[in-house]
């Protein structure tokens, strides 16, 4: 399935003869390092893009000027995949974690070769072979993205016992790399695990230090103007965006949606995060935690491309582990698969500013992702507000059952 698959995606790459625009930005980058250029001064491809990433970033992307265009794609191609495996394996080693694992019948040979003759390494294979097909994997493939890259580094982080050393600088590397990573530092925080919170801002701290060292002057504008310019990273109403800024953009039919995107971000970023605490502190639950600060952080981001979405891919593990536990069947695995596979946002009316005149019905299809993680936190929360509730009734129900047998 698996060779298959890559032969598929590779006869599709050479065919269509996908220019893997962002690497192009990434080398880009790395020759302004060598030639001591303006970091922030050039743009390249047709599309005039520009580098919107930290300095630390830019010091990472200098080895692919040495390699020819041609080259960098064939190994950005193959890493990415290889990439793509990791997270698979890392996202079944946290739905070994889910509550119950343990206890269900057959549980272990879901995934561990017993009972229905799938080893790990075959699921790991064979879930790979699927999802480079899903719109976010495909897009950061064929853009030559280092979104899967991002997610590892967290995802391996996150995975590590508590109090393993470093715990945390992984997290903080992947922030100096492209910022959005942060929120993991504040999630750990969140969820009392303070020692590698500090670590992970520590390590950010360090990537910013190690820019600053060899790139002093870039990093003095990246972080006192670059980074507030939202602008400079491409067009927050077009479809490509999936965040509550794309969504309401497009809603109400403005390039500038202000307040109409802004306080919602406020909601959702506090309750996000605060539902993310409950999940793994109150609820025993650490990947469905991430998942919920995951998306939290792609919903309010003033801009979440659509390849930004590869969290969808340990959003299907941890679904499909958690209904396969629960006997229960996989229609919501496949409903969520269809939706980060249909491609709904690229069928709708984009030419120029068409993204700003869809008609109601169409905007369901323009913002696919951002709907169904609103439904997805939404029931999240009323199943720990439900959960907790029948806890609290039955904790007085014994209550008062004690009270009456000591009377």
């Amino acid at each position: 399935m698996l060779v298959l698959s890559l032969t598929a995606l590779a006869v599709l790459c050479v065919v269509e003869r996908f220019p893997m625009a962002d690497l192009l930005v990434y080398r880009a980058e790395g020759e302004a390092v060598v030639n001591g250029s303006d970091l922030y001064g050039f743009t390249v491809t047709e599309w005039d893009l520009p580098a919107t990433y930290p300095p630390f970033a830019a010091l990472l992307f200098v080895p692919t000027v040495w390699l020819s265009p041609a080259v960098a794609k064939a190994l950005f191609l193959a890493g990415n995949a290889a990439l793509l495996a990791l997270l698979v394996h890392l996202s079944l080693r946290m739905a070994d974690d889910l509550p119950g694992a343990a206890r269900l019948p057959g549980a272990e040979g879901r995934w561990s070769g017993r009972g229905r003759g799938w080893s790990r390494p075959a699921v790991v294979l064979a879930a790979t072979a699927a999802a480079l097909w899903l719109e976010p994997v495909f897009q950061t493939l064929v853009f030559g993205q280092i979104n899967l890259l991002l997610v590892c580094l967290v995802m391996w982080d996150l995975g590590r016992p508590d109090g393993a050393r470093a715990k945390g600088l992984a997290i903080g590397i992947a922030s100096g790399i492209k910022l959005t990573p942060a929120v993991f530092a504040v999630h750990l925080l969140l969820t009392g695990r303070v020692r590698a919170g500090l670590t992970a801002l520590a390590g950010f701290a360090g990537t910013v230090a190690a820019g600053a060292l060899v790139l002093p002057s870039a990093s003095w504008e990246f972080f006192t103007r670059r980074v507030f310019e939202t602008a400079r990273v491409g067009k927050a109403w077009i479809v490509d965006n999936q965040s509550l800024q794309g969504v309401a953009a497009r809603l109400a039919h403005t390039a500038e949606p202000g307040l109409l995107w802004v306080l919602p971000a406020v909601v959702v970023a506090v309750a996000g995060l605060m539902l993310a605490r409950r999940v793994h502190v109150r609820h025993g639950q650490p990947g469905w935690s991430v998942m919920v600060s995951a998306f939290t952080a792609l919903l309010v981001s003033p801009i979440s491309w659509s390849h930004h979405w590869v969290w969808c891919v340990p959003l299907l593990v941890l679904l499909a582990a958690e209904r396969a536990r629960l006997g229960a069947g996989q229609g919501l695995v496949l409903a969520v698969a269809a939706v980060f596979s249909a491609r709904t946002l690229w069928l709708v009316p984009k030419h120029g500013a068409d993204d700003l005149r869809l008609q109601w019905w169409m905007q369901p299809l323009a913002s696919p992702y951002a709907l169904l993680t609103l439904g997805l936190l939404a029931a999240a929360a009323v199943r720990c507000y439900s959960v907790s509730l029948s806890g609290a009734a039955s904790g007085w129900a014994v209550s008062r059952s004690w009270e009456s047998t000591m009377r």
